[in-house]
């Protein structure tokens, strides 16, 4: 059984469904390790457009598996602190692959988005919940910090400081109402309409040039890391600047706009 499989809904979008449901979709390394390969082998796919990450059956990622983590490659001779690093190092590597991803990546949370599982929903650059969607910071409930895989980091810039510190700080579950209140989840959808909803939004973003929808993902990302909005605006416009001089995508969408069509981009 793979825990990790891929579908194609349409030729240019790839469905990465976490799938271990047993589990709820641990975190264990078996499961962590292919994801991350998957998630490496997609971003260099230039066929694939658009990246939905979901969950199989009732979880979306239910955070480490205490019972059940795997096995941890290339770690033989090491000691426990060598190991532990190495282990958390993997863990976070998904987090960047996210991030570093070509593709925009649309997470589909169907159910509990919990611990480890809560950080890798906001690694996605969309966060779509079902009605069946809940989050929870779990570490501070199991004596350990709420602060793991970039949480402490992610959450205060999606729904500010003051909310992302009483969610981890309460160890509460938000449910996919709040979550939609306070921004973390773009929308929420019944759960028989998840994956419409998100396929819907790929098929949209797909039709746009493949310059334009990278740049605009790397900006994004890039703007949580920057120290002025002046630095930052100068950024964007060399983006702006380089998709402008280097394709002829503005004047394909001037000429389709006039005839009345879809464009179609080559960049």
């Amino acid at each position: 059984m793979s825990f990790v499989i891929v579908e194609r809904p349409d030729e240019a979008i790839a469905v990465i469904r976490l799938n271990r449901p047993e589990r709820m979709n641990a975190m264990a390394f078996d499961v962590m390790v292919p994801l991350r390969e998957l998630i490496e082998e997609l971003s260099v796919d230039n066929s694939v457009r658009v990246v939905i990450l979901t969950g199989t059956g009732a979880g979306f990622c239910s955070g480490a598996d205490l019972e059940d983590p795997g096995t941890i490659p290339h770690i033989d001779n090491l000691g426990l602190p060598s190991i532990a690093r190495r282990s958390m190092g993997l863990l976070e590597e998904v987090t960047h692959a996210l991030r570093r991803m070509n593709q925009p990546v649309i997470a589909a949370i169907n159910g509990a988005a919990i611990g480890g599982g809560f950080c890798l929903s906001l690694s996605a650059d969309i966060r779509v919940a079902s009605t069946d969607a809940y989050f929870r910071a779990a570490g501070i409930n199991n004596g350990l910090t709420a602060s793991e895989l970039g949480l402490s980091y992610l959450l205060p810039r999606a729904i500010g400081q003051s909310r992302a510190a009483e969610i981890m700080l309460t160890g509460r579950d938000v449910d996919a109402s709040e979550a939609e209140r306070i921004g973390l989840v773009s929308s929420v959808t019944s759960p028989e309409q998840l994956m419409d909803t998100c396929i819907e939004m790929a098929m949209r973003i797909k039709g746009f040039s493949h310059a334009g929808v990278e740049m605009t993902k790397r900006s994004l990302w890039t703007s949580l890391n920057a120290s002025s909005l002046e630095g930052h605006m100068e950024a964007e416009g060399l983006g702006q600047l380089f998709i402008r001089l280097t394709t002829q995508n503005f004047e394909e969408a001037i000429r389709a706009r006039r005839a009345k069509r879809p464009p179609v981009f080559e960049a």
